[in-house]
């Protein structure tokens, strides 16, 4: 009996005979206050009708969300990148721990060579600066939404991300055949593309990359299908994915990027607190000889209870917003997005800081009840004092 042929496949660096439709979206996240009311920032975004979608596909069912955010299309903009079709569409999704997250999408014209696709994905990388154009539509967007923000504040740190998304991938004719084979070419399935093929796009490397290095900087990679493929790196990721309407794996990546970006916020916080907290119990410690008749630390106690139950709350209403049940496609990426922006470790530090700090309130607490202590120990032996001395002057 004759053994099946074997499937063609693209051999090393032949990504030169494929042409793809792809779009290059790029995100940047900020933490606007302590709370977003998600339905009063529907309403208040009615006239662009606000959605508030979950994902689709029928593995998201291992993905639980409680309170889903709120996406809207805030308009176009001319945005200039060599090798770009029209104009970018801006758009922002709204999380209810505070986070925006503001994207621009920029489309590449129909039909580009990989190589062409490629130094387009790098111009929108790291060749343009969009931050102008960030900071009027969130300015924009936040007089909209205000009243829905509790606590309003624009934090400092932001999170950026690019996720390069690949519509279609088509032989150097244009055409795809029904098996997905284009002639003597190899198959136009993604999962047959070597790592060494986009190192460019992703990596912006010209130089070919050992193996070694191409393991290590690019070891997360996922299919679902075979015309399907998802590659994550630490600041943007490539999806091949045929499906229009299918946006899952963009939506769980963004999901991690606002989750990370709260708690590097809360990081932050907490270490510009820890030196403020020690310089202000320095200067609340009394004088020796006042040290009895003050009440100590009170507003510095009642500052720490606030910031530690403030922080615990916020931490846990990030880390709830998005749960994983089961270790499926989407829930992979999800997992795998985590352990590249190293969430685990950004919790546990929050988790020290925090720590200090309740050691801080027990010291400071306990130092006050010693103190309440030894002034009621005095006045009982003042009272006892005047007790034997007061009968000798009644005489």
């Amino acid at each position: 009996m004759t053994p099946p042929p074997a499937p063609a496949t693209l051999p090393t660096g032949s990504l030169s005979d494929v042409r793809v439709d792809g779009v290059a979206i790029v995100y940047r996240l900020f933490d606007v206050g302590f709370e977003i009311d998600l339905p009063r920032a529907a309403d208040l975004l009615a006239s662009s009708a606000p959605s508030r979608v979950r994902p689709l596909r029928g593995e998201a069912q291992a993905i639980q969300i409680a309170n889903p955010p709120v996406a809207v299309i805030l308009g176009t903009e001319p945005v200039r990148v060599p090798g770009a079709s029209g104009d970018a569409e801006v758009s922002a999704r709204l999380f209810d721990f505070g986070g925006v997250s503001l994207r621009i999408s920029i489309h590449a014209s129909p039909g580009m060579a990989w190589n062409e696709f490629s130094a387009f994905g790098n111009a929108v990388d790291a060749g343009i600066d969009l931050s102008p154009v960030f900071e009027r539509h969130l300015g924009a967007l936040l007089d909209r939404i205000a009243p829905a923000i509790t606590r309003p504040a624009i934090a400092p740190i932001t999170e950026d991300y690019v996720v390069f998304r690949i519509n279609a991938v088509r032989g150097a004719d244009g055409t795809v055949a029904p098996d997905g084979i284009i002639g003597a070419g190899g198959a136009l399935s993604p999962a047959t593309w070597g790592d060494e093929d986009l190192v460019p796009l992703l990596l912006n490397e010209r130089r070919p990359l050992s193996a070694t290095a191409r393991h290590e900087l690019l070891p997360h990679r996922f299919s679902y299908y075979t015309d399907d493929l998802t590659i994550l790196t630490w600041d943007n990721a490539l999806v091949v994915e045929p499906s229009p309407g299918d946006t899952d794996v963009q939506y769980i990546l963004e999901f991690a990027n606002a989750q990370l970006l709260e708690l590097r916020v809360y990081d932050a916080v907490l270490d510009a607190e820890l030196p403020a907290m020690y310089d202000r119990v320095a200067s609340a410690r009394p004088r020796r000889q006042l040290a009895l008749l003050q009440r100590r630390f009170a507003g510095l106690l009642s500052d720490l209870q606030a910031l530690v139950a403030d922080s615990t709350e916020l931490v846990e209403r990030v880390e709830s917003a998005l749960k994983v049940t089961d270790d499926v496609y989407l829930a992979r990426i999800y997992t795998a997005a985590l352990d590249i922006f190293r969430g685990r470790e950004w919790r546990a530090g929050i988790d020290r800081k925090l720590a200090i700090i309740r050691e801080t309130y027990a010291m400071l607490n306990d130092e006050s009840q010693a103190a309440r202590a030894e002034a009621l120990e005095v006045l009982i032996v003042a009272l006892i004092a005047a007790e034997l001395v007061l009968p000798f002057f009644l005489r």
